[in-house]
């Protein structure tokens, strides 16, 4: 084999192993936990979330916290799609509630409640996860109902 030979497959072994790594990458960030997209006709938004997946981190969720970084919020996750509804109470911040179906589907959108409001919203049926996010986000953002959630929680592809 000549010198050009030997060139031509270290360039192809460098391009495979960078396709490589950026695929790696891709799925990694897919299958962030702490990392969802928003997406719908308007664009994408990508934000920092905690998650809230088991009853006592769920009955907890945002209360007492006195702020929320512009792109962050909390992803309550249920076991089953069901009937949930939430309150304020003890929650200090306006939130904005995007009530998620099990393919991450936005069924019902709640904006701005109200800091400490003890009135229960209630997101329909067949809840699978609820997104809080800052209060007035979604309608700066143009985030609307059938608008969909990208996490783990929604694909099996992260399945460990």
């Amino acid at each position: 084999m000549g010198q050009r030979t030997w060139m031509w497959r270290g360039i192809w072994a460098g391009l495979t192993a960078i396709v490589l790594a950026v695929a790696t990458h891709s799925v990694a960030q897919e299958c962030d936990e702490a990392r969802l997209t928003v997406v719908g006709d308007w664009g994408r938004a990508h934000f920092s979330v905690v998650i809230a997946d088991d009853p006592s981190e769920r009955a907890r969720g945002l209360m007492y916290v006195e702020s929320l970084g512009m792109l962050e919020g909390m992803l309550f996750v249920y076991p089953e799609p069901q009937s949930v509804t939430f309150w304020m109470k003890n929650t200090l911040i306006p939130l904005d509630m995007l009530f998620l179906d099990p393919d991450g589907r936005i069924l019902t959108l709640h904006e701005n409640a109200i800091p400490l409001d003890e009135t229960t919203i209630g997101g329909g049926d067949g809840v699978k996860a609820v997104l809080e996010i800052n209060g007035g986000l979604a309608d700066r953002l143009g985030i609307g109902l059938g608008d969909r959630v990208e996490h783990s929680v929604f694909t099996s592809s992260c399945a460990g």
